[in-house]
């Protein structure tokens, strides 16, 4: 009896007696600091200061914003901080099957759209290029399935070093630079940490034009053939039936935090501490702002509230897109739906880190609002979820997978290292219940066959839509 088309493929992306699977034994918490790290970097505290001083007490978003991507010192535009030497790892890095679940929903869900002529795959911050790597993969083993097709890859990613990784990962070479990165001067590429790649990301930039008007600043083809772009921001990703992915990039955008006050609600700012030079401190505006005013629902019942409005514009872009070229939209991160408060935090080495001491050293992040995701999607797309990463996985056949390869593992030490991975991954104590899924899909997807009309239509009535994977068990019938 036919299954589901997505048991289908993870039967035909599994079977490959030749994978090869990487685990970190170490945990997510481990530290992994370098010599000097602790130092502050004086020179983005002393541009937040000075503009302090200038405009006043700056909304946090504004303090993400500058922190993260600051052209000359932010943190994601100076640092590789992802894997067992960065700041924190990420479920890619873990293991190889999770990017290959994933890229069998890819399919999937080109599958239940019709097996379309074009399948743009977007992945928005793709962090060392493992993601797209491992989903890549599943598409060559999967060759006959997509036969006709033209397969095409599109990366949005702000930070010039990690570009440079992406590309050495999907393309085995630095890529093709198009144009200078935005702020990237020679004198700011000089500053960069003294690392081999930074080096290498120096010479590359050193060979970049200055042509600001194209929107594909890198390019490449991978081992089998396929394009591979990169870009600044979404709405340079060229026109086309598309799959977003968006694993842990919804959590570093900026958010504006709100605090409910017996004047009503007020947004929470960054502002000098007087009593302590040099530091920062969180306070409360004085009177109403245009963020509070906007983004507040009027029926909110929490005292604190997060906002990402980039985020919602993103999301709103992406759903714009599915609705108008088809397609779907898979966001997997830190969240919930409408419930917690204070989320904002910092990371570095692995160890959470005070979000206003010695900015642009560590990582910033805050949970997804998915409630608010879904608000900003629209009414004319489907959302589906958010489900915890344990549901999801489990509902793409993970536990299968495992017993399979525990099955034909005769190394101890692999097969250790294949429990520890997929314990990081599933365990509701370390990632199974902190990460979320969460989807976007054309109306069409999920909408119902029609009733036939007279008895000589009974045969013609089309079939229902198949049940969407990981957000449904994938069961034979």
């Amino acid at each position: 009896m036919a299954a589901f088309k997505s048991k289908i493929l993870i039967s035909g992306v599994f079977s490959h007696p030749a994978m090869r699977w990487r685990a970190f034994q170490s945990r997510l918490l481990c530290s992994s600091s370098v010599p000097g790290e602790d130092k502050p970097r004086p020179s983005m505290l002393r541009h937040l200061t000075s503009k302090i001083k200038s405009t006043g007490p700056i909304p946090v978003a504004e303090y993400m914003r500058e922190v993260l991507t600051n052209p000359v010192t932010g943190y994601y535009v100076k640092n590789n901080m992802l894997g067992p030497d960065g700041d924190f790892i990420t479920s890619p890095e873990i293991s190889q099957i999770f990017g290959e679940l994933l890229g069998v929903w890819v399919l999937s869900e080109w599958m239940a759209a019709g097996r379309p002529k074009q399948l743009q795959l977007v992945e928005l911050g793709p962090g060392k290029g493992s993601l797209a790597s491992d989903i890549l993969r599943v598409f060559s083993q999967l060759k006959s399935v997509l036969v006709g097709a033209s397969v095409s890859v599109h990366l949005v990613e702000v930070s010039p070093v990690l570009s440079l990784i992406q590309a050495q990962t999907l393309t085995g070479t630095d890529g093709q630079t198009d144009t200078q990165t935005d702020g990237q001067t020679e004198r700011q590429t000089e500053r960069q940490t003294e690392t081999q790649t930074e080096r290498q990301t120096e010479r590359q930039t050193e060979r970049q034009t200055d042509r600001g008007d194209e929107m594909v600043y890198r390019h490449g083809q991978t081992p089998e053939g396929l394009p591979v772009s990169w870009y600044r921001c979404l709405q340079d990703v060229p026109q086309g039936f598309s799959i977003f992915l968006a694993h842990e990039f919804f959590d570093a955008l900026p958010i504006h935090k709100f605090q409910r006050t017996t004047k009503g609600w007020r947004e929470v700012l960054v502002d000098i501490d007087p009593e302590r030079p040099g530091q920062l401190r969180f306070v409360v505006a004085m009177s109403p702002t245009m963020a509070s005013t906007a983004f507040v629902q009027s029926d909110e019942r929490r005292s604190h509230i997060e906002v990402c409005a980039e985020g919602g514009v993103i999301v709103e872009q992406m759903s714009r897109r599915i609705i108008q070229d088809g397609g779907a939209a898979l966001i997997a991160d830190y969240g919930h739906d409408g419930t917690k408060t204070d989320t904002f935090r910092g990371f570095k080495g692995h160890a959470l880190h005070e979000v206003l001491s010695s900015p642009g050293s560590a990582d910033l992040t805050a949970d997804v609002d998915f409630s608010f995701l879904r608000r900003a999607a629209g009414a004319e797309v489907s959302c589906l979820g958010p489900v915890t990463q344990r549901s999801f996985l489990k509902n793409m056949g993970i536990d299968s997978r495992m017993q399979v390869l525990l099955r034909n593992c005769t190394d101890e030490s692999t097969r250790k290292q294949l429990i520890s991975s997929y314990d990081m991954l599933t365990n509701p104590a370390q990632m199974g219940e902190r990460f979320h899924f969460f989807s976007l899909l054309h109306p069409s997807r999920l909408a119902k066959p029609s009733p036939p009309q007279g008895l000589k239509l009974e045969k013609k009535r089309e079939p229902a839509p198949l049940p969407v994977a990981g957000f449904t068990e994938l069961t034979f019938t």
